[in-house]
């Protein structure tokens, strides 16, 4: 009678292991995104490989019953150009979260739920990464040591707010942010507000999807974001894309206002590119961004007054 009990036992062990593995996942995700680029920054060209952010993650759910769920977002960042790992192993995001009919409660290292509510969706092209990245808008929120709050969607709206801890570290003071996301259709809207110290910033953005048009605007006013003490400055930019089959066409103009207090800080970025979609993961793209600076401005260049422009023919590959 004891080996029909241990079999019995063995057997209730396997099912509640299964029942257990059922209600959780741990999925690995990542993209790999490298161009060829003819790069020019002032008077000085450069020609080599760029890495556009690559990444790669692991997240994980796991159901706890009654509408309750427990979640992890773990993605480290490394160079595709060269395989260097980041310096911080999972720099780019580190969070844990609970979930359920209350909305989801967010703590860890997790990018600004304001920039993903405005800039970041006017950025279509190549997902506001590399040098054709967004180089105008102030990114004000400190990511690290963060408790955030996020609502559940109520009638197409939901709100998430954050504060970043300082920890006690000599000057440092707390980073709230804060945005809101309202979808009605083909129409989305979105706004952000962030403050750290004397830096802050508030933004507002529209998206809208008509057939194979996408159109997308951001308005934001920061106040001293790139420059320490330089007062309220206004920026802008809209973003147009048109879907032909595998085709992508995109075309995307910024505009950065001068600061109060510095004369002859405006600059414009305007992008022009291409993408083809080879599968639903892999798509072949190319670019054309450039940069224009007034004398005292250094947007994606860190030099006063010098120019940055660059061509690009890149691949994309999301697992």
């Amino acid at each position: 009678m004891q080996k029909p009990s241990h079999l019995l036992l063995a057997l209730l062990a396997v099912v509640g292991s299964s029942a257990a593995l059922a209600q959780s996942s741990v999925t690995l995700y990542g993209r790999l995104n490298t161009s060829v680029e003819h790069q020019k920054i002032g008077d000085a060209t450069v020609n080599g490989l760029a890495n556009n952010s690559s990444r790669f993650g692991f997240k994980g759910v796991e159901d706890l019953g009654g509408g309750l769920k427990a979640g992890f977002v773990l993605e480290s960042g490394f160079d595709s150009s060269s395989g260097a790992a980041a310096k911080s192993f999972f720099g780019r995001q580190s969070e844990v979260n609970l979930s359920g009919g209350f909305g989801m409660l967010r703590l860890g290292n997790m990018p600004a739920a304001s920039n993903d509510a405005t800039a970041d969706i006017v950025s279509m092209h190549n997902h506001d990464t590399g040098s054709s990245a967004d180089a105008l808008y102030a990114y004000v929120m400190r990511d690290v040591n963060k408790v955030s709050y996020r609502t559940p969607v109520m009638g197409g709206l939901d709100v998430e707010a954050a504060v970043s801890l300082h920890e006690q570290a000599t000057g440092a003071k707390n980073a709230f942010d804060l945005a809101a996301n309202y979808n009605l259709g083909a129409l989305g809207l979105g706004a952000g507000y962030t403050k750290l110290g004397d830096i802050n910033q508030f933004a507002l953005r529209a998206s809208y999807t008509m057939g194979p048009f996408v159109a997308a605007a951001y308005y934001q006013r920061d106040e001293n974001g790139f420059v320490v003490d330089g007062g309220k400055r206004d920026t802008f930019r809209v973003s147009g894309a048109y879907m032909m089959g595998a085709s992508e066409f995109h075309l995307n103009v910024g505009h950065a206002g001068k600061y109060k207090n510095v004369a002859d800080s405006s600059a414009t970025q305007y992008t022009i590119a291409y993408n083809y979609n080879l599968s639903k993961r892999t798509k072949l793209y190319t670019y054309y961004t450039k940069v224009d600076n007034k004398v005292n401005a250094s947007y994606g260049t860190g030099v006063d007054g010098a120019d940055f422009s660059s061509f690009a023919l890149g691949v994309r590959h999301n697992f």
